[in-house]
């Protein structure tokens, strides 16, 4: 049986107005588990209104995370940037590293590129990151 394939997505979505700015550190305590549950690693940044998440991990698991995030009513606007395939892992040792980010730091402009453009802005951010 040939070995699961290591796929990696990157999506960005917007905090559903009627919820409240608590429920994100919620999602991510209880993402923290569920990852880890299914051999997902990723990064989840918040900038005060929108998301921009990278997970990667074997391809069915991603893609069913994908799909119960974009059913999820905690979010609006959810917008798959990139998937694909993965070489070799980012983050081995975050199930989810979770962060605010900067004060000035807004995640609308990587709504802007898609395929590997939007992987390398992502990479461009995280590096400006407390990590």
């Amino acid at each position: 049986m040939p070995s699961p394939l290591l796929y990696q997505l990157l999506y960005v979505s917007t905090l559903h107005s009627d919820q409240p700015l608590t429920v994100v550190a919620e999602i991510a305590r209880r993402a923290r588990v569920a990852n880890a549950e299914r051999a997902i690693y990723g990064m989840l940044v918040f900038d005060g209104q929108r998301f921009c998440q990278l997970l990667e991990g074997d391809r069915r698991p991603v893609l069913s995370l994908a799909d119960r995030i974009a059913s999820d009513p905690r979010h609006q606007n959810v917008e798959v940037l990139h998937h694909g395939e993965l070489k070799t892992r980012r983050f081995n040792g975050f199930r989810l590293a979770f962060t605010t980010g900067e004060e000035d730091m807004s995640l609308a402009h990587l709504a802007e590129f898609d395929g590997e453009a939007a992987v390398i802005a992502f990479d461009n951010l995280r590096e400006r990151l407390p990590f």
